[in-house]
């Protein structure tokens, strides 16, 4: 039994779909597990493309969640819940660069924050004092007694 991916590419190759593209978005979102993109020459093209994909997913008893923009023919979405397909033709596909959206590594975790820093302590164990804030006050002038 073919899986659902393996059926998907299939069903583009038999149509002759140009620069077909696998994009495993497992780690990305939980809105599918892959994204297909392919290009068609054509809008008669890209909607032969996007019908052979139905058919096929039909035949092999899956049923399509969805298909957006078939009858255009510039840009059709087939949604097979775990498989996404974009069919485009070559002018859409390179303006919205979809492989650029979702072919992106995972995040990485984020760091873990560092603790405050502690003062250092002295050779004899205490914390060093802090400095004392120099005042701005008047210094006494020389050769003159202090007023009382």
């Amino acid at each position: 039994m073919k899986t659902l991916p393996q059926l998907v590419r299939e069903a583009i190759e038999e149509i002759k779909g140009l620069d077909l593209k696998f994009i495993d978005v497992r780690e990305l979102t939980t809105i599918t597990d892959y994204m297909v993109v392919c290009t068609g020459t054509s809008n008669r093209h890209v909607k032969s493309i996007a019908d052979n994909i139905i058919r096929c997913a039909k035949e092999a008893g899956y049923r399509p969640l969805g298909v957006e923009g078939i009858d255009a023919g510039e840009w059709v979405l087939v949604d097979l819940g775990d498989v996404v397909a974009h069919v485009m033709q070559i002018q859409t596909r390179a303006f919205y660069q979809l492989e650029k959206l979702w072919d992106v590594p995972p995040p990485e975790p984020a760091p873990t924050p560092k603790p405050p820093k502690t003062p250092k302590a002295s050779k004899y164990g205490k914390p060093k004092p802090k400095a004392k804030p120099r005042g701005r006050g008047r210094a006494p002038s020389r050769g003159r007694k202090p007023r009382k």
